[in-house]
């Protein structure tokens, strides 16, 4: 009997978990917007940094200085959706200029 509910039981545990998980994520923000993403981060900038040095304290441990990085999420998603937009759009005359370069390549391999 135990050995069919146990594997019903982890099913359920890891159910449970990743549901919470998404929870989470959804209830914090990161599901949402870029502006909403970013305040996110923020938010767990501010509140991870405190848990880190109270727990090098709790073992004794001697962190080094994290680094200042000035990263914005919204500007680095718009400047990677432009230029895959970009990429897309000049697709179709690239591929036909490297089509004729191949061409010519191969008449002048001919000849």
């Amino acid at each position: 009997m135990a050995a069919r509910i146990l594997p019903v039981v982890k099913l359920a545990t890891k159910l449970g978990i990743a549901g919470g998980a998404v929870y989470v994520a959804y209830d914090s923000g990161l599901l949402g917007g870029s502006t909403e993403g970013s305040e996110a981060l923020s938010r767990a900038q501010a509140a991870v940094r405190p848990a880190v040095e109270e727990w090098a304290k709790y073992f004794r441990l001697e962190l080094p200085a994290a680094p200042k990085i000035e990263f914005s999420p919204g500007d680095a998603w718009n400047t990677g959706v432009r230029k895959s937009i970009h990429a897309l759009s000049v697709a179709p005359s690239v591929a036909c200029e490297y089509t004729g370069h191949g061409i010519q390549y191969v008449k002048n391999l001919i000849k």
